[in-house]
């Protein structure tokens, strides 16, 4: 534990702006003098008291209401101080600014009352809950996921990851690989006992159930990041294909200008939807083609910037020109391109617009290409087919009951816990020349499950996590 996480704290708990309430809260050890000095009394714990915060000359900078929160019965594990009060912004820094006043102002004993009381940074309420063993780290990035979540299914399952759910299916995974582990050190430390530990206590088939609870709890893991981050999809094809028009009509809104004039979209116009509760970050870009235009040609260049990035591209071709020659040779062009610029786990999707306008001979010409969508952007026929091969190559399953949110670092931690586990069973099928090799592998998959749940985790990554959260959580 740092220094810092000695000191008491105190920020304004609420979101910035105007509100009904807001609260300044205090966190640290022996807060009670504080009470006094604010409230001008001992508050009952765990008690809401409805009293008047008054300046150091004793009047009145709010009435609202005070609760005290003892250690260890509180958020954070120790003394916490909340006091609500009306949510104007400048109300609230002034009980701010009135805690940190009366925190070094002198008590009956002639010491300041609170001494070191400082503004907390980001995210570090939620630290000391973790750190003084209120949550684990899974939980308490659940708590910043509830906070940002965007659709109704990721604010579900992220309250379940808060509630441990998540926590829970790692705990049962090392628990399991606890065990087996301890077979392998008894191996180990008893070379010369007769029995084989491993084959009676069937240590194959314990790493055998062990991968393949692993391979649930990452299938899972994958579908609960998926909900949390959602995935990158931008619309790319020549000018007039439709692109803006795609764009509308996935969000459902005009965002885009949509005219017959080729290049009319200079720059990038992104979206947020979701399908299923699963948010899709759907990029809008100018047309490909050669151009004189500065302008248009600083688009073309940003859109190739925001494919590179994509997690997934909608070639989008225009039906009603499939007969031209200059605009067929243009997409291959294009094609090509994609092809050189995008790594290859990134999928391209064929889009097929215009099929309100196509005459039967250019349908014939597009033929069904597998894995390709035809569609009318403008009467919105065939977007649902658009949207379900959408999520097919996010790899979304229907969401299972009871999923819980996970984020890209937990997927990585579950995939180096299965690569770990695999050498494992290698080293297992060697018998004893390389039990030491095992239980070298066992020990880092352990390793890499902990740092889910922060069992073991760096200062660094613990800096990471917690500067993304608000000041006042």
């Amino acid at each position: 534990m740092l220094p810092r996480h000695n000191d008491p704290i105190a920020a304004i708990a609420t979101a910035p702006g105007r509100g009904a309430v807001g609260i300044v809260r205090v966190s640290g050890k022996g807060v009670a003098p504080l009470v006094r000095a604010l409230c001008g009394r001992d508050l009952k714990p765990r008690e809401a008291t409805y009293l008047p915060f008054r300046d150091a000359q004793g009047g009145p900078i709010d009435h609202g209401l005070a609760l005290f929160f003892p250690a260890p019965h509180s958020y954070t594990g120790e003394d916490v101080l909340e006091l609500q009060a009306h949510g104007g912004p400048v109300v609230l820094q002034l009980l701010l600014a009135r805690c940190l006043e009366a925190a070094q102002a002198s008590g009956e004993d002639h010491r300041s009352v609170l001494p070191g009381l400082r503004l907390a940074q980001p995210g570090e309420f939620t630290e000391r809950a973790f750190l003084n063993d209120k949550i684990d780290l899974a939980q308490a990035e659940a708590i910043a996921d509830l906070i940002d979540a965007s659709t109704e299914a990721a604010a579900r399952s992220a309250s379940r990851s808060l509630s441990g759910a998540f926590s829970e299916e790692i705990h049962g995974l090392r628990d399991a690989l606890v065990h087996l582990r301890m077979l392998v050190e008894a191996t180990l430390d008893f070379p010369e006992e007769e029995i084989d530990f491993l084959q009676k206590a069937d240590a194959s088939g314990q790493l055998a159930r062990l991968r393949g609870k692993l391979d649930q709890v990452l299938s899972r893991a994958h579908q609960g990041a998926l909900l949390r981050e959602g995935i990158k999809v931008v619309i790319a094809g020549q000018p007039n294909a439709g692109k803006s028009s795609l764009l509308n009509a996935l969000a459902g809104a005009e965002l885009a200008i949509v005219t017959p004039i080729a290049g009319t979209t200079r720059d990038k116009v992104q979206q947020t939807i979701q399908i299923e509760g699963v948010p899709l970050h759907v990029i809008d870009t100018a047309g490909l083609r050669e151009s004189s235009d500065e302008v248009e040609r600083i688009g073309i260049a940003r859109a190739w910037d925001e494919i590179a990035a994509a997690d997934a591209v909608l070639f989008l071709h225009d039906l009603t020109r499939m007969g031209e020659h200059d605009y067929l040779a243009a997409d291959a062009a294009i094609a090509e391109t994609l092809a050189q610029k995008l790594p290859r786990q990134v999928p391209v999707i064929d889009v097929w617009n215009k099929t309100d306008r196509a005459e039967p001979a250019q349908m014939q010409a597009h033929g069904g290409r597998e894995g390709s969508v035809a569609l009318s952007a403008r009467t919105g026929d065939g977007l649902d087919a658009l949207r379900r091969r959408l999520l097919d190559v996010a790899g979304w399953q229907s969401a299972p009951e009871g999923l819980y949110l996970a984020r890209a670092r937990h997927v990585e931690a579950l995939q180096a816990v299965a690569a770990h586990l695999q050498e494992a069973e290698l080293q297992l099928a060697a018998q004893a020349a390389h039990l030491d090799l095992l239980a070298e592998e066992l020990r880092l998959a352990q390793v890499s499950l902990n740092s889910i749940t922060g069992e073991f985790s760096s200062d660094d990554l613990l800096g990471v996590i917690f500067s993304s959260f608000c000041i006042g959580k």
